[in-house]
């Protein structure tokens, strides 16, 4: 449904960025605020966030060789000037475990993350 939304051309460019940001960027960082990201997983993001801003941004003309071409990552990131999907979601987590550690002690999520890094270090 969004990429026939993105593909739209009567719809301005950046409205679409914004858009993005807003629903996909958001939900993402929501869902994965608290979930474990592998190496592959952060690729794959950022594999997925290229794909959906080639299909915002579009082609571009090639003067020197008179054709049309996609955008390359290091051009999509120039005109975008953003973070990508998995510093956004690093940032978030960061946030949120600031949170954690303002929280008093008898909170659920306190305890859980508490429990968590008694059993992960290591023992004298």
């Amino acid at each position: 449904m969004l990429q026939k939304f993105f593909k739209n051309k009567t719809i301005s460019k950046k409205l679409k960025l914004i858009l993005k940001t807003t629903i996909i960027d958001k939900t993402l960082a929501y869902a994965l605020e608290t979930s474990t990201l592998t190496k592959r997983d952060r690729k794959q993001l950022n594999i997925f966030e290229r794909k959906v801003y080639r299909g915002i941004l579009g082609p571009v003309y090639d003067n020197e060789k008179e054709n049309w071409r996609i955008l390359t990552n290091k051009e999509i990131y120039a005109m975008v000037i953003k973070p990508t999907i998995t510093e956004t979601i690093r940032l978030h987590r960061l946030r949120w475990f600031g949170h954690e550690q303002r929280m008093e002690k008898n909170r659920i999520p306190k305890r859980v993350l508490c429990m968590n890094l008694e059993t992960t270090r290591p023992k004298r």
